[in-house]
């Protein structure tokens, strides 16, 4: 999709992509929490790219925070696509007493053989494009090793024989993609070892650490929103609380009050006032004396 095509539909995928760089502009201060809720409540009611383009426009440029506006082909290579036929960049390889390298973007022939002898090898098959559906990888270690590097998705086999040595088979059995290479390790090892390991590419291992970059990013945004709106729960129950207690120190009970401080007491005891006031009629008829009561 592109600017001239704005009409096109958006994918759900298409929205979740802006809501992260709209997540990535909050936990960077680029956008305060208003903002970022009225873009990202419009980037979830959006139907068309048009809709959507506008939310990300004025963030930083760049191809990893812009939203593409077209749809692009899939960030990893068909295995087709990696099934070259032809020759291999490379055929063997021999370290004696050193050490040997095959990685990067190499073509992996039918048949791979290597040697090593007090060294070691390493053959990084994870960026490489094959001669064929099934290769052979042969290695040969005496009192050496070999490390073999697989992409995922490829299925392995190994076969090879070790004597006070062996051969690691640990990635065998594991079921490859359709349309994977086939990749088969063997050879023998005498006092050394093949050892076969499944790795994501440099790329891949690239991608999946910036997921978690963003996913710690969402983590502190949702954190602080949790905070700040807590901070804001605390504000209003202490403004109550004050509210209340005003309303308690103003309240219904005044001086003349019959149920106030000098009043009565409501369950029938004599509160100050009565006390008061029958002392005051006791000492009048003490001063009037037996002469005016007769």
């Amino acid at each position: 999709m592109t600017d001239d095509a704005p009409e096109l539909r958006a994918s759900d995928a298409d929205r979740e992509r802006v809501a992260e760089i709209l997540g990535d502009a909050l936990a960077e201060g680029r956008l305060d929490m208003p903002e970022f809720e009225q873009r990202l409540d419009a980037a979830y009611r959006a139907r068309t790219y048009g809709e959507l383009a506008p939310l990300t426009r004025d963030l930083p440029a760049g191809p990893a925070r812009r939203v593409p506006m077209t749809k692009e082909p899939a960030e990893h290579e068909r295995w087709a696509d990696r099934i070259t036929g032809g020759e291999g960049t490379s055929s063997w390889a021999a370290a004696v007493m050193s050490g040997f390298q095959r990685k990067g973007r190499w073509t992996v022939p039918k048949r791979f053989d290597c040697f090593v002898f007090w060294g070691g090898g390493e053959i990084d098959l994870r960026e490489a494009v094959f001669a064929d559906r099934e290769v052979v990888i042969n290695c040969v270690a005496v009192m050496g090793g070999v490390s073999v590097i697989v992409p995922p998705g490829v299925e392995v086999v190994v076969r090879g024989l070790g004597f006070m040595g062996g051969f690691d088979h640990r990635e065998e059995g594991v079921p490859g993609d359709p349309g994977a290479p086939r990749v088969i390790v063997t050879g023998f090892a005498f006092w050394g070892g093949v050892g076969v390991e499944r790795k994501a590419s440099p790329a891949e291992q690239r991608r999946l650490k910036e997921e978690r970059r963003r996913e710690r990013l969402e983590r502190r945004a949702e954190r602080k929103l949790l905070r700040d709106s807590a901070r804001q729960d605390v504000a209003d129950a202490h403004r109550r609380m004050l509210e209340d207690h005003r309303d308690l120190a103003r309240g219904p009970h005044g001086p003349h009050d019959p149920h106030g401080p000098g009043g009565p007491h409501p369950g029938g005891r004599p509160g100050p006032a009565d006390r008061r006031g029958r002392g005051q009629e006791q000492e009048q008829e003490r001063e009037r004396g037996p002469d005016e009561e007769g």
